[in-house]
């Protein structure tokens, strides 16, 4: 079934300038000033012709008036060839050079699909570079032909079906998404969710994709089997504001430059655990993606927004893609840890014959079946994780993971874990006084701060310090663990000690030297910390 717009054989491109794909020349009028939010339809995209690019590395710099945050590289044979690209910085000096890595269009396998890289974030700029790598036997490249200067002159711009040449052309697309208004701006996600509770998704709507892009479909298989991980290749130096605006201009690029008839990928995911809606046709559905040249049936492609060959995945990236794969496999009841079978479509950019049927896992990674590094080194090491925790999407939460990351976990595993004096954890991380944060254990707790550490209670010392009013109460929090001696046991605190007698079983305070012997707790234990849970961060406690 096709799902690529009519016949595009050649880039959009222009003799001797640039060209600018504005808006109205993608739907009919223009788009500013209709609406209030930004959508994909406002994302401009200026293509500025590589001519004379021969054999070896060619190096060009490329300057627009107008900044610009994304770049991609499309040409009519990109075989053999590999791009770099620096950004220079407001102060003058150059970036760090980002590879772009080739994108597979894999909606038509007939063979005539544009040629064209992932775009690679650079952040706002107006001038780049781009070093470009062909075999020492390349043609040199050369202007775009006459005939489809012809073809766009009335349009302002060269169409996609425009007769194709015999000779080889390169050019740079220089992406300029609308930006998001600060009120309309998503901020990171920071609830804890429950289990079988889904990430939220940004739809759509809310992202911006508008409507006047997209052609055909959506169409849909018989159901998911399985599920697959991507990386956009887009790089990683990005604000948690910017990445919708990184999402427009990827659907912008697939559809207008790369002529598909959607984006590609069912969801994508951003360094900080934002979800986006991708492909259109309903993101509970078997929606026929565009992202694994010859498993793209019954298929649910999701894409970590980034390069993840030399980074890796933030934490919370992982978690939130485990827990959106967990999601979505449960709808089908696929199980993330298991196998599945799956029968090749074929095509150039799969290394899977047509016809063949492959086990693979029921999460598994593009690189597993097609000529690609996606989703890079360090995201395909994360996939296990990911499986294990898509897996326990609707168990129950694992505390101990929860606690990852922080000061609390190192001095509780330091003391023995489960097998030392506190037990299991029995809560996650939460807020106490001030920066204190705490969490409790089967046998006590464990508290910290910036100040004092963290540092265990147990026992009746814990008691008789839950019963003062806990951080809160004169003694402050505890600056070391328990300390035995002969006849004590000793635990020192921000403003004094608690002494807890061997023979007796008293526990006395001290203060300023004043000693009091604690009463004993009451019946049903000491008063219960309130507990404000709040989000735990890598490496917050």
């Amino acid at each position: 079934m096709p799902t690529r717009r009519p016949t595009p054989t050649i880039l959009f491109t222009a003799i001797m300038a640039s060209v600018v794909v504005a808006p109205w020349a993608v739907n009919g009028m223009p788009s500013l000033g209709r609406h209030n939010a930004p959508v994909a339809d406002d994302t401009v995209l200026v293509q500025q012709p590589l001519a004379g690019v021969g054999g070896g590395e060619t190096v060009r710099e490329i300057t627009q008036d107008s900044p610009f945050a994304m770049v991609a590289l499309t040409g009519t044979d990109l075989r053999d060839t590999t791009a770099r690209i620096r950004a220079k910085k407001p102060d003058g000096s150059w970036g760090t050079w980002y590879h772009l890595e080739g994108s597979a269009d894999i909606t038509d396998e007939s063979g005539s699909a544009t040629r064209g890289t992932d775009p690679v974030y650079v952040g706002s700029t107006t001038a780049v570079q781009i070093a470009v790598t062909r075999p020492h036997d390349a043609p040199v490249t050369t202007a775009p032909p006459d005939s489809g200067l012809d073809a766009g002159r009335d349009l302002g711009y060269v169409p996609a079906n425009a007769e194709e040449s015999l000779s080889q052309n390169l050019s740079a697309v220089l992406i300029t998404p609308p930006k998001t208004p600060v009120d309309r701006q998503w901020m990171p996600p920071n609830a804890t969710l429950g289990p079988g509770q889904p990430p939220y998704i940004i739809s759509r709507a809310e992202w911006g994709a508008g409507s006047g892009m997209r052609c055909g479909g959506p169409y849909y298989g018989n159901g998911i089997r399985a599920g697959v991980v991507h990386h956009t290749a887009t790089g990683n130096d990005y604000a948690p504001e910017d990445s919708a605006a990184i999402l427009r201009s990827i659907y912008a690029y697939h559809t207008v430059t790369l002529g598909w008839c959607d984006i590609a990928y069912n969801a994508l995911v951003d360094k900080y655990g934002q979800v986006f809606e991708g492909r259109a046709g309903g993101i509970t559905k078997d929606v026929m993606g565009s992202h694994t040249g010859g498993f793209n049936s019954d298929v649910w492609g999701v894409s970590l927004i980034g390069n993840f060959e030399d980074d890796p995945p933030p934490d919370v990236m992982i978690k939130t893609v485990g827990r959106l794969l967990g999601w979505r496999l449960s709808l089908d009841k696929v199980n993330p840890m298991g196998m599945v079978h799956l029968k090749s479509a074929g095509g150039q950019y799969t290394v899977v014959p047509g016809g063949r049927v492959v086990q693979l896992p029921e999460i598994f990674a593009h690189r597993d079946v097609g000529n690609t590094e996606c989703p890079g080194n360090l995201g395909y090491a994360a996939l296990a994780e990911i499986r294990k925790l898509a897996a326990a999407f609707n168990g129950p939460p694992d505390v101990t993971e929860s606690l990852e990351g922080g000061a609390i976990l190192a001095r509780w595993e330091n003391d023995g874990s489960a097998k030392g004096p506190l037990g299991r954890p029995t809560s996650p991380e939460a807020a106490a006084d001030g920066a204190a944060r705490y969490a409790t254990f089967e046998h006590g707790a464990m508290y910290w701060s910036p100040k004092t550490g963290a540092q265990p209670l147990t026992g009746a010392i814990y008691e008789a310090w839950a019963s003062l009013g806990f951080e809160r109460g004169a003694l402050g929090l505890p600056t070391s663990g328990e300390i035995a001696e002969p006849q004590w046991i000793v635990q020192n605190f921000q403003h004094g000690t608690l002494n807890f007698d061997r023979q007796t079983h008293n526990v006395l305070r001290v203060i300023d030297g004043v000693t009091l012997l604690m009463p004993p707790p009451p019946a049903d234990g000491p008063p219960t910390q309130l507990e404000r849970f709040s989000r735990v961060v890598s490496g917050g406690s």
